[in-house]
């Protein structure tokens, strides 16, 4: 993942609401607010020196090519050399990733994006041979090198995954070729995010309250919340016509960004795209299709929220559009920044000093983007530099979901942290497998927080039925995306060519099964078929499923954290926690969870994840009543 990791760790969305306004200048918002990029590099120009000092780096690392089997000191200087060099191209891609993102219209800054991946795909290239070379030398040799090198053994976890993968690497010259066709796996994503964040004609519509507003990604997910239901369905109409509008355009990009997916399951020899993508992280299959068919088994658990919702609104019947309005209508919860960090930093109190310590210097130092503005990139991430520090994309307009997303993304940026404190480079990094669990659990830290907080019964319920939202979006829903993903992977593998008029059937279908249309649970129109086409994590090849395990995991997590913080007996399950978030990917993610206390191979965190769904609701019509 290093080769791209500035591509950023990515929110499906963050809500937003409106101070400052959705379309201010950035050049108007205050320094504070901003993320200080010259902890990266001083300026463009220092920038620009390293690009040129990596390229001419970049060639000489053929100078060890058919030379790695020499000796463990030779191993040990190309492997070295190499993870210095990625290192500094890392560097490089965070800094044009971020200055690109503050506003994506900035056609110089889209340019200094396309250079650094053109270094990676250059980079890429120049160290194709190592694989191959590495995998001729045989797991005895390898393994021996290991032993009589002391530097080499940060490097064990490295050679042991290039072992792994000996079925699916090729000759030298072919993994050359893999290396350079990189440059057009990313096309189709990128188009579809230079097209949907600066060029898709959002409409603008007319409210109620006679307010006229531009339906861009960041005001859609706001004004998608509206207690009026005639204004959250015109919201909805509006802005899924103007996608079925680029129905073709939407699916020849995703159409384009699949068939990347089958070409490298058809080149490195795997059985399907699934195990293609899972391979990396060394996640069984199974994982995934025991994920789709555990969430098809426990519908009736979110069917039991959805007439809970529809009750609590009282609705005749339950639509679509209706499931991100408020469960209470008398509660406004609105916070500044720096409340926002208060929270946050209260919430993970259980986390120990050291972790809020970290927490408050990020925020105090500008690790966080804040507010959102004209042609910045929508949603929220977190990303990181190995030696420098973690960043925030935030686009936080005061709602108490945004700051459920700093927690989110804070739980990121700590993980992103400890891992490069305690892990060289060449293990720092850590699998998006594990990357959700850091996330999810500081929002759970931060509910609990919350509800320790307040007696109000309407704070009470609106915190609760914030949970419930989180469980059905990131398990119920996230996993619904899961099965979309699969299956049109499943039809291109067969030759079916991925049309946008097809694939709105095949989500159609999926979305009306997961949300009981048919058992008149929850309404869902025929428009909504094109909902995929606003969602970008489709061009991540199997990534939104982790979402929904991680949540399963950090559930199981936090609720031992918690218990033992309150029943004031040792820290050995927050101790276990934290030494998984340092650990980086020096162990397997499956192992990882293990060691901290989820078993993700059986059935029973899954259940626990239920059995809290079902608690909560048990709460809220106590407090009902």
């Amino acid at each position: 993942m290093k080769a791209v990791r500035y591509l950023a760790l990515l929110l499906v969305a963050a809500s937003l609401a409106a101070a400052p306004a959705l379309a201010e200048e950035r050049a108007t918002i205050a320094e504070k607010y901003k993320w200080n990029v010259a902890d990266l590099y001083p300026s463009e120009d220092a920038w620009q020196q390293a690009r040129q000092e990596l390229k001419g780096r970049i060639p000489g690392l053929a100078k060890f090519q058919g030379k790695l089997g020499e000796s463990a000191d030779v191993l040990f200087t190309a492997l070295s050399t190499r993870m210095d060099v990625e290192q500094g191209l890392q560097r490089l891609g965070v800094y044009a990733s971020m200055v690109s993102d503050q506003d994506v219209r900035d056609q110089k800054h889209v340019e200094l994006n396309e250079v650094a991946g053109q270094l990676f795909v250059d980079y890429g290239a120049a160290v194709s041979y190592m694989r191959p070379e590495i995998l001729a030398l045989g797991a005895d040799q390898v393994n021996g090198f290991v032993a009589a090198e002391p530097r080499l053994k940060p490097y064990r976890m490295f050679l042991d995954e290039i072992l792994r993968y000996a079925p699916h690497t090729l000759s030298a010259p072919e993994e050359k070729v893999a290396a350079q066709a990189g440059d057009l796996m990313d096309a189709g994503g990128s188009i579809r995010g230079v097209f949907s964040n600066a060029e898709l004609p959002f409409p603008t519509v007319k409210l109620s309250t006679g307010e006229a507003v531009r339906l861009d990604a960041a005001a859609y997910s706001k004004y998608r919340q509206l207690p009026g239901r005639d204004d959250r369905m015109t919201v909805f109409k509006a802005y899924f016509d103007l996608y079925k509008g680029f129905m073709g355009t939407y699916g020849a990009m995703l159409n384009a960004g699949v068939k990347t997916h089958v070409f490298n399951k058809e080149v490195r020899k795997f059985d399907s795209c699934l195990q293609a993508s899972l391979f990396a992280n060394n996640v069984p299959t199974q994982v995934y299709t025991q994920l789709i068919s555990d969430v098809h088994a426990n519908l009736p658990t979110l069917h039991r929220y959805l007439k809970l919702r529809q009750k609590m609104m009282g609705l005749d019947e339950l639509r679509y559009e209706d499931l991100y309005a408020p469960l209470v209508k008398s509660v406004d919860l609105k916070y500044t920044p720096e409340q926002a960090q208060e929270m946050v930093v209260k919430g993970c109190a259980p986390l120990g000093p050291a972790y809020v310590a970290t927490l408050q210097k990020g925020f105090d130092d500008r690790w966080v983007d804040w507010f959102p503005s004209t042609g910045k990139r929508s949603g929220a991430y977190s990303t990181g530099v190995y030696g420098v520090h973690p960043y925030q994309l935030q686009n936080f307009t005061g709602l108490y979901d945004e700051v459920s997303t700093v927690a989110h993304e804070s739980g990121h940026s700590l993980h992103t942290y400890l891992s490069a404190e305690h892990q060289p480079y060449v293990t720092a990094d850590y699998s998006i497998f594990v990357a959700e669990v850091a996330s999810t659990l500081n929002e759970a830290m931060l509910l609990d927080h919350m509800l320790q907080q307040t007696k109000d019964k309407d704070t009470r319920l609106f915190l609760l039925g914030s949970r419930l939202e989180t469980l059905r979006t990131t398990l119920f829903r996230q996993t619904m995306f899961a099965e979309f993903e699969l299956k049109m992977h499943e039809l291109l593998e067969k030759g079916e060519p991925l049309t946008g008029e097809k694939l709105s059937t095949v989500y159609l279908d999926i979305v009306r099964g997961i949300y009981g249309d048919a058992q008149g649970v929850c309404k869902v129109d025929d428009l909504y078929g094109i909902e995929w086409a606003a969602v970008p994590h489709f061009y991540y090849n199997f990534y939104v499923y982790q979402y929904a395990t991680s949540l399963v995991a950090s559930s199981s997590l936090a609720n031992g954290i918690l218990a033992e913080a309150k029943a004031k007996k040792g820290a050995a399950k927050r101790d276990a926690y934290l030494t998984m978030l340092s650990s980086g990917s020096s162990k397997y993610p499956i192992d990882l969870l293990k060691d901290a206390g989820v078993d993700m191979t059986t059935p029973a965190p899954f259940a626990a994840a239920m059995a809290e769904m079902n608690k909560v609701m048990d709460e809220m019509e106590k407090l009902l009543k």
